[in-house]
């Protein structure tokens, strides 16, 4: 069967990633991932890579099956992902082409299904969605901001001009459609995550008369991806062992229902 030890799950545009892939289909209790899962070799490791949005950006923010995704990752035997996507920025601290690696999350979204707790009582602990460790290596390449809050919205809609001001009045940092349920998801399945946000905007509130058009949005990040590929390659070879890590160990002793055979 094959496996992977890394995942890239690519965002608005990152439809590709590794070179001569193979393509593996998973199924799983929740259904099809957004797309079939690539296999291959970067920097020495196996990474998979599966297009968030599915081919040709096929599923909107709201209806992705994140449940299916990151089980069909998991399942391949991955324990560290990184996640790139597209945010606004809501403060004069970030600008459009930053690349920003978030240490809080802020979930504003509704409806989704976020969890694979179906019975029992299994709490999972995220008052740190991201795994430092992850977020290390990723804070210390050149061009790499650490830090910030992002707040995942519902979407597809942009945020009114009320909205993005309330989220800068709170101090975040970063406004997303996707992040949640991904990370928290990735947290029950015991796998380290971060993600990679790439500012391609700046949000309603930020300036009077701004706003948010899906053309700049995709413009900016598809203008980004060879940069992206580039941090992503370096980041893999530099990963740390997983092993022990507090994304996994926090549920030893725990039954966790969902994974029960």
């Amino acid at each position: 069967m094959t496996t992977a030890e890394v995942a890239v799950i690519g965002g608005s545009g990152f439809y590709s990633f590794l070179d001569d892939p193979e393509p593996v289909t998973v199924t799983t209790p929740y259904g099809d991932p957004s797309a079939p899962v690539s296999v291959g070799e970067v920097g020495g490791r196996t990474v998979a890579f599966l297009p968030r949005h599915g081919e040709g950006h096929r599923h909107p923010p709201h209806l992705i099956n994140y449940r299916a995704n990151l089980w069909a990752l998991h399942s391949l035997g991955v324990r560290q992902v990184l996640a790139p996507c597209a945010v606004g920025g809501l403060r004069p601290d970030v600008a459009p082409g930053d690349l920003v690696v978030p240490d809080q999350l802020v979930d504003r979204t509704s409806g989704r299904e976020q969890t694979f707790v179906a019975s029992g009582a299994v709490h999972v602990p995220f008052a740190d969605p991201y795994c430092d460790r992850l977020a290390e290596v990723l804070g210390r390449q050149p061009g790499v901001k650490a830090g910030g809050t992002m707040v995942v919205v519902e979407g597809p809609r942009f945020s009114t001009r009320a909205e993005s001001q309330h989220y800068a009045a709170q101090g975040w940092s970063l406004v997303n459609m996707t992040g949640h349920p991904e990370a928290v998801l990735a947290r029950e399945l015991q796998m380290c995550y971060s993600a990679v946000a790439l500012v391609t905007d700046m949000d309603a509130g930020v300036a009077s008369g701004e706003g948010v058009g899906q053309e700049e949005v995709f413009a900016m990040f598809a203008s980004n991806i060879d940069r992206l590929k580039g941090l992503l390659g370096s980041v893999i070879k530099e990963l740390p062992d997983p092993e022990g890590c507090s994304c996994a160990t926090w549920a030893d002793g725990l039954e966790l229902t969902y994974l029960a055979p």
